[in-house]
């Protein structure tokens, strides 16, 4: 893949992580969240306002989704492209590399946040369920869980049947181009962040009407002041 293709690849990717976030914004059921946050501690904070609650449920639903929003739509599709592998034939492994003598399963994931134990055993089942399944082929297994960012590297042991691969050393396994991984943020032009932050912030102000009117309608008196017992009523009361 050349810089240009690169360029167009990064753009069309960027450019469906924007798209999915506006998406994620339309699906929001406010009284959904409302169930999981504490009112109490609105109060005790000062809200005063529909707008300050809406605000602060919309940051926190997002930034919460952001991080594996952008691995998915934005990381995979770019690693899938430029390694010039193939969809894995296996759950929780999202391509695979084949040469002569060697079969290399990668599951990608955004970055280095370390699995819980469970988590851990999962992955681990997921590559040793693709190895058994590939023993025919008698070829080097090597499974790897790939991170895009970061400086996380390890080699399988007893707990984990796989090693990890982070940030630079990870491109350029998949690539051979050790630079690649600065060409990522190179090639994250500001012009096309601008167009698609521009159009996003236009569906966002559009949702924090939606769901103020929302609350207001629900949870505000007529003078428009919260009225925070009818909303720990609905957060908290014996159904």
């Amino acid at each position: 893949m050349n810089n240009e293709e690169l360029r167009a690849l990064i753009a069309q990717s960027l450019g469906e992580f924007y798209q999915r976030r506006i998406q994620r914004l339309e699906k929001l059921k406010l009284k959904n969240v409302l169930l999981r946050k504490n009112p109490y501690l609105y109060k005790a904070l000062g809200t005063q306002s529909a707008t300050e609650i809406v605000e602060e449920i919309l940051k926190a639903y997002l930034s919460a989704s952001d991080e594996g929003l952008f691995g998915d739509v934005f990381f995979e599709p770019i690693a899938k492209s430029v390694s010039g592998g193939v969809v894995s034939p296996s759950e929780g492994v999202d391509l695979a590399i084949e040469t002569e003598d060697r079969y290399t399963a990668i599951a990608v994931k955004s970055g280095p946040n370390p699995y819980n134990a469970s988590q851990v055993k999962r992955q681990s089942d997921e590559f040793a369920s693709l190895r058994r399944r590939l023993l025919k082929l008698r070829k080097q297994f090597d499974p790897v869980l790939g991170h895009c960012y970061g400086k996380k590297q390890t080699l399988p042991t007893s707990r984990q049947a796989y090693r990890d691969s982070s940030g630079q050393k990870f491109w350029q396994e998949l690539t051979g181009d050790s630079e690649f991984y600065l060409k990522l943020i190179r090639y994250l032009e500001d012009k096309v962040i601008a167009r698609h932050r521009e159009a996003y912030k236009a569906d966002y102000q559009n949702a924090i009407n939606r769901y103020v009117r929302e609350f207001t309608n629900d949870f505000c008196k007529d003078s428009g002041a919260i009225d925070w017992e009818k909303l720990v009523r609905f957060n908290s009361g014996a159904s």
